[in-house]
């Protein structure tokens, strides 16, 4: 009884969990260096109206400009 009220005393001290958005975990994602990676936009349908430079160009993935990061890390708090 005494072990019972003692945990629920630390529980109700710790911070509550951070939540992350569904939807940015499963586009972004952090590489080891800190930067956040995304997949390039474009590339699904009407492929046949872009020449092939634009095709090979946006092929893979990019690396996320500073303003946007910053923007993403704040969605994914535990990386």
């Amino acid at each position: 009884m005494l072990f019972q009220k003692a945990e629920l005393r630390l529980r109700s001290e710790m911070p509550t969990k951070l939540k992350t958005k569904s939807g940015a975990k499963k586009r972004f994602k952090i590489t080891a260096s800190g930067k956040v990676k995304a997949g390039v936009a474009g590339k699904r349908h009407r492929l046949l109206s872009h020449n092939a430079k634009y095709i090979r160009t946006n092929r893979g993935t990019k690396v996320m400009s500073d303003s946007d990061a910053v923007i993403i890390k704040k969605y994914l708090p535990y990386g």
